[in-house]
């Protein structure tokens, strides 16, 4: 059964269609699917980048960071409904007011309010860059979200403008999983189509 982790950060579309995508995949196929948190706002916290830009990733700590408190305090199978739970809203339901979305995304996974907490603080911070390095270990080199490890090789992407369903969804997979597998293969990209979030 292959293993795949999906690296994410709450606050990136792209992480949530691909997320979607292997969510599909999952019930269509037998997979150890695993979500696992990484950082845009550590990605690129020293790059000189557009102002839009930074203010979005300085905003990003804090959904990323309760991630990190919500998984030491309860163990990694916690993300995969918190992350679903944040990104409904911050996704589909559009939403960029990550404390009122924090606060709902808690009580809909029955998780301790107070983890909303860790947002404005760096307390969680180590577990969140050591879970980002581990993505980007995986990769091989300094990479955005989403993360797709299968098996323990890493790509960045697969990046998606919507989430393939049906069996769209698994042949993406094994086509994935076939790179994934093949040393000398390392890049693959086109123009992005608009975003079709749901």
């Amino acid at each position: 059964m292959p293993v795949v982790d999906c690296y994410f950060d709450p606050a990136c579309p792209y992480a949530w269609i691909t997320s979607r995508w292997l969510l599909e995949v999952e019930r269509r196929r037998p997979i150890r699917l695993r979500f696992r948190i990484m950082s845009l706002s550590i990605l690129n916290e020293h790059r000189d980048i557009e102002p839009w830009y930074r203010e979005f990733n300085d905003r990003a700590w804090g959904p990323a960071r309760v991630c990190a408190a919500a998984e030491r305090r309860h163990g990694g199978d916690v993300l995969r409904d918190l992350y679903t739970a944040l990104g409904t809203r911050i996704h589909l339901g559009r939403d960029k007011d990550y404390d009122r979305v924090t606060a709902a995304a808690l009580a809909e996974t029955g998780l301790p309010a107070d983890l909303a907490d860790a947002a404005r603080t760096d307390a969680f911070d180590a577990d969140l860059r050591r879970s980002h390095q581990t993505g980007q270990d995986a990769v091989g080199e300094e990479s955005g979200t989403p993360l797709t490890v299968i098996d323990g090789t890493g790509h960045f992407g697969p990046v998606l403008s919507s989430a393939p369903e049906g069996d769209d969804a698994t042949a993406l997979f094994d086509a994935v999983r076939t790179f994934a597998r093949l040393d000398a293969f390392a890049e693959l990209k086109r123009t992005r189509n608009a975003l079709d979030l749901a």
